[in-house]
């Protein structure tokens, strides 16, 4: 058993041998931080050398004996001369050190998936907004130019005249003219877009390049940008490796989920992992079975890029691939779908809608 003041070895509740923490509030933080990342103490190696068939209280210490259940509240600080205000520094210290670890990169890149579905939501409702605002003036620019060319010709010429010549083509608009107030601001709205789009660009470079590095098992079976959607909507890629393989199949589809656990609806067959192209464009009788092979070969990616594994990822690419060949000859017509017949009475005689047997 082990507390924030010590070690302890016990048998029900008698302790039988320790090691107390020492009485300084930095040193008993930095053991305590190596704790909260998983680590054994060598206090704890000490007391477990030795003895077999040993009880332990924690996961984290699952390979010095088995984990179980323990009512430790028999040991007490003040029995060992700790007090509550060295805990209090302890506490403080430990807090101190924690937060200033360095940050895993995983964790960027989920906070960098978030900006950049912030930066496309902005896009996309900052460019409705210039549309059928500029669109009084020439509604036909729509059709010539689209995203980030639109905002430009718009933000660089304001008038049609501009930017019809630096199209290259002869039109006739039926738009409305403006004074120069009104073009000034709606020129300002689309440089405003314009640099919206550039940092919308960067950021997705920054993805790509980290989730590269990050997850290279992953990025080889289903490319940077789906693999870092995956690592972010589960929170992180540690947390993404502990996922079973049916939950990690099942990530971004939750509102389905709970639609079908609380009004019985078919359940989702997939969730973001629906963008991979072998199964979006799969017939919707294979999606399933697909989407369910890709999650398997996910996870094992998954796993071993947060454990720092060899890389394998080519290897789950083609195991992938060829299972999905198999589900393609294997099903390649969907299934037959059960005729639905009308009530019948007794005797097996179907029912008129007078009641009488028919």
């Amino acid at each position: 058993m082990t507390k924030w003041f010590g070690v302890f070895l016990c048998d029900d509740s008698k302790v039988i041998d320790k090691r107390l923490m020492p009485t300084d509030a930095k040193l008993i933080a930095e053991k305590l931080a190596s704790v909260q990342r998983g680590a054994l103490l060598p206090e704890e190696c000490e007391l477990a050398e030795g003895k077999k068939k040993l009880r332990v209280s924690e996961r984290r210490q699952s390979e010095l004996g088995k984990p179980m259940l323990f009512d430790s509240s028999f040991i007490t600080p003040g029995q060992y001369g700790f007090d509550a205000a060295l805990m209090h520094d302890v506490m403080m210290n430990l807090g101190k050190l924690r937060t200033s670890e360095p940050i895993p990169s995983d964790k960027n890149l989920v906070q960098a998936i978030r900006h950049l579905d912030d930066l496309i939501a902005t896009c996309n409702l900052m460019n409705e907004r210039l549309h059928e605002w500029y669109g009084l003036h020439f509604p036909e620019l729509g059709d010539h130019a689209s995203d980030k060319r639109y905002c430009e010709l718009i933000a660089r010429h304001g008038s049609r005249d501009g930017a019809i010549g630096e199209l290259g083509i002869e039109l006739e608009s039926i738009g409305s003219e403006m004074d120069d107030t009104d073009m000034q601001a709606i020129m300002k709205l689309a440089g405003t877009l314009v640099r919206i789009y550039e940092d919308r660009e960067r950021t997705e470079s920054y993805i790509s390049s980290s989730v590269d590095r990050t997850a290279p098992n992953m990025c080889a079976l289903m490319g940077g940008a789906l693999s870092a959607r995956l690592i972010s909507s589960a929170g992180g890629l540690d947390r993404l490796a502990r996922l079973p393989s049916s939950t990690l199949q099942l990530l971004g589809a939750e509102k389905a989920m709970f639609r079908h656990l609380r009004s019985g609806k078919k359940p989702p067959k997939h969730g973001i992992i629906f963008q991979h192209p072998d199964v979006h464009r799969a017939p919707y009788w294979q999606r399933g079975k697909i989407a369910r092979a890709l999650a398997g070969k996910a996870l094992i990616a998954a796993k071993t890029d947060n454990y720092h594994g060899e890389f394998i990822g080519n290897a789950l690419l083609k195991g992938f691939e060829e299972r999905v060949a198999e589900i393609r000859s294997k099903y390649p017509d969907p299934p037959k779908r059960e005729k639905k017949t009308g009530a019948k009475g007794k005797g097996g005689r179907k029912r008129t809608r007078g009641g009488k047997a028919a």
